[in-house]
């Protein structure tokens, strides 16, 4: 890969007709193992190696890919990529990186936030057996009954960026992940859950058996769920779902929304929308961090960026194009593939934690729900209405009790956003991540 021409690719785009353009390279490596009940169900290796070229002439950009880097198939794919470009309708805001924009530094940065794992040398032998124990150490819990299997998954990335105005850099990443999935009980009253982690390093990776462990103690705790009847109830998200909180809002802060006008706080910048205390940070500089990066997809530094200080709208998440249209500067969190445009993206995304354990975020609730999981997309960016289905358990006079099925929460997210506290318990697991949440008063619907 070091010794690819892209360089050379990129003259040959400029001899065409373009003004300029851009190459993103990409290959990884994916290695994974599936078994269910203490057998292989699949053990698959596969290999990509794809070059993404985009072009500009004046305002239009085109985009081609190939995973074909002969010298035959270089030239086709420029050929049509400034073909393309003088078709297309044009965008005043399209365009690469101005030169003192780029990442000046990004080896450092890239040795600094240790996303290559260089020394685990991971194979399918040592995969199945990961696979194998998390489904034992779950189907060795008393009261599991089946299983819907475990996989292992392990493999290096690696990108390459490069523009016609100067800028190159790369990096590279390893990814390794662990999953299982088991039920419990009999007949119509099976219920199921999983456990799962990533890490960018092996050794990050929790233990097959406290893997496989939470995911058996999830689904017995599910058993025999109540119906219940429609109330106006405090409720209190789990750390595997309180994360999709921030899902919402950076879809709603997301540059091109706020360009476009549809999302409901495009008037709201400086303004409060969480609770006081409250902050928000999308921080790409996380060692080992899931989605740490030392430069962004438009070859721009990735910077620490406050979205939320103590409840107050500070920023939206900004590629070049947005930034243009909005009249402001790139946050640095350009995100694409290699046969689209880039767009704004969130890197390591968390909520700061607060002060009160999950247990004295819960102590005091007389009635409510802590839900575990939440069913379809119901959320409207536009009006911020909030309708999701949920399963969870009921919190009676500060403990958690039975579980609760068929219900569905709802609000809308500027009364629920300033309406939540956070607690103590964050940690950074997901790439986005939250700590347990409390929201009070959201309705419940039930039967």
């Amino acid at each position: 890969m070091k010794n690819m021409p892209l360089e050379d690719i990129l003259n040959q785009a400029l001899k065409a007709g373009a003004d300029s353009a851009d190459i993103l390279l990409a290959h990884s490596i994916s290695l994974s193992a599936g078994v269910r009940l203490g057998k292989t169900e699949s053990l698959e290796r596969s290999e990509s190696f794809n070059l993404g070229l985009r072009v500009f002439k004046g305002k239009k950009q085109a985009i081609v890919s190939t995973n074909d880097v002969s010298d035959a198939a270089v030239k086709t794919t420029v050929e049509r990529a400034v073909a393309m470009a003088g078709h297309i309708p044009e965008d005043e805001y399209c365009g690469i990186a101005p030169e003192e924009l780029y990442a000046q530094n990004w080896q450092h940065d890239a040795e600094l936030l240790e996303l290559e794992d260089r020394i685990a040398s991971v194979g399918p032998e040592k995969l199945l057996e990961l696979a194998l124990e998390a489904e034992d150490a779950a189907m060795s819990v008393d009261g599991i009954e089946n299983s819907e299997g475990a996989s292992a998954g392990w493999g290096p990335e690696h990108y390459t960026y490069v523009t016609s105005n100067g800028f190159r850099g790369s990096y590279a990443r390893t990814g390794a992940g662990l999953s299982v999935s088991v039920l419990a009980g009999t007949g119509t009253e099976m219920e199921r859950d999983y456990a799962y982690h990533s890490a960018c390093h092996f050794d990050d990776l929790e233990s097959p058996a406290e893997i496989g462990k939470r995911a058996a103690e999830r689904t017995l705790k599910r058993l025999h769920p109540q119906k219940i009847a429609t109330a106006q109830l405090p409720v209190v998200y789990d750390p595997r779902v309180a994360n999709s909180m921030l899902r919402h809002l950076s879809g709603a802060i997301n540059g091109s929304a706020i360009a476009r006008g549809t999302s409901f706080l495009k008037n709201d910048m400086g303004k409060r929308i969480f609770a006081e205390g409250i902050t928000v940070t999308d921080d790409p500089r996380i060692c080992r961090g899931i989605r740490s990066q030392p430069f962004d997809d438009e070859g721009v530094s990735s910077e620490e960026l406050l979205l939320i200080e103590d409840g107050v709208l500070q920023s939206w998440i900004l590629d070049l194009r947005t930034a243009r249209k909005l009249q402001l500067e790139t946050g640095g969190r350009a995100s694409r593939d290699v046969s689209s445009p880039p767009s704004p993206s969130v890197t390591n995304l968390f909520m700061g934690a607060g002060k009160a354990t999950p247990q004295e975020l819960i102590g005091d609730i007389k009635r409510g729900i802590y839900v575990t999981e939440l069913i379809g997309s119901g959320v409207n960016m536009v009006t911020g209405d909030y309708s999701r289905g949920a399963f969870g358990y009921m919190i009676e006079n500060g403990e958690i009790t039975h579980p609760v099925t068929e219900i569905t929460v709802a609000g809308n997210l500027r009364d629920m956003w300033l309406g939540l506290t956070p607690a103590n318990d964050l940690r950074h697991r997901y790439g986005i991540d939250a700590p347990t949440l409390r929201i009070d008063g959201m309705t419940v619907a039930g039967n």
